[in-house]
């Protein structure tokens, strides 16, 4: 048996991506030998040592930014996360984040297990995507709520679905993209495909909902469902621009934007010239209440900014 499947068995508080990250971060020996690899293999009569960290005092300060609340009660809460907004403060972003409009909103009862210091958090967005987020307020729903993200839905209910305004068409009316996603050899701000050795297992369900612009080239744009198997960082941005369809907007992988933009005239051009973030949007989430056992599904519809580029392209 690998060795987080062991530990999280024995230690139910604690979720499996909880296990996962502490053994990556030297906290778990054997015989008085660290081991980092999630992956060990443990052995007949092996005994190991977990070191927990307590809980972090955080001292993040409560803000008053306004949060547009789905949905909530004692155990969770949905928001709806505009374009631009940070989701936990960082070295770069001490402040304004969406945690500290959390911690002014919900006071102390956002979780914090085992020295984590992101409040609630269960999973995040990029601060140029929008969207819908869940979290936490209990340590109970912290927890049950990881291992339906850690499983992405191969087993339960869980769903996470994006749309996505990208440069061109797919050929085909939908499909599925598995492709490896690691640290890019040479830029430490972004994701790149990468060997099967070097990258972690990644998968993109996809489909057409529509296209723009038809011309000899084909559309000029697409409008593209996205549902996530995986949950890798930047993976949406990275497997459509693998496949040759980057993101209007995206500044890291759209390399045709500048290209594409100079194919626009008019009102058209001023609007894309004006879209300053990538064109992703979190617009679907459903999980299995943690409490209730309920299925809970939230659906948002393109933001405002997105909604006027995908009118612009059906103009063309």
């Amino acid at each position: 048996m690998r060795l987080d499947l062991f530990l999280s068995g024995m230690l139910p508080e604690l979720s499996r991506t909880r296990v996962q990250a502490l053994i990556r971060d030297g906290q778990v020996a054997s015989s008085g030998a660290t081991i980092e690899d999630v992956k060990y293999r443990v052995k007949p009569g092996e005994s190991f040592e977990l070191c927990l960290p307590p809980v972090a005092d955080t001292t993040i300060g409560a803000e008053a930014i306004p949060l547009d609340v789905v949905y909530e009660d004692d155990a969770l809460i949905v928001i709806d996360k505009p374009a631009g907004l940070v989701v936990h403060p960082g070295a770069g972003q001490p402040d304004g984040t969406l945690v500290n409009a959390l911690v002014a909103h919900c006071g102390t009862s956002l979780s914090g297990i085992g020295g984590v210091a992101r409040p609630g958090i269960v999973h995040r967005l990029d601060k140029d995507t929008s969207g819908l987020m869940v979290v936490a307020k209990t340590d109970q729903a912290h927890r049950a709520l990881a291992e339906q993200f850690a499983d992405h839905g191969r087993t339960g209910e869980m769903e996470r679905g994006y749309l996505a305004l990208v440069w061109g068409a797919p050929s085909r009316p939908h499909g599925r993209i598995v492709a490896p996603i690691g640290r890019h050899p040479t830029s430490r701000t972004k994701m790149a495909v990468l060997s099967e050795e070097k990258g972690r297992e990644a998968a993109t369900r996809w489909r057409v909902a529509e296209t723009y612009g038809h011309g000899k080239d084909g559309p000029l744009a697409a409008l593209v469902e996205c549902t996530l198997e995986t949950g890798r960082t930047h993976q949406v941005r990275v497997h459509l621009a693998h496949i040759g369809h980057p993101l209007v907007g995206d500044p890291l992988y759209g390399r045709g934007f500048k290209s594409k933009l100079g194919k626009l005239t008019g009102d058209a051009k001023a609007k894309l010239a004006g879209l300053e973030r990538q064109a992703l949007h979190a617009a679907r989430l459903a999980f299995v209440h943690p409490v209730t056992g309920t299925l809970m599904e939230f659906n948002s519809p393109l933001p405002e900014d997105l909604a006027e580029i995908a009118v612009t392209f059906k103009q063309l």
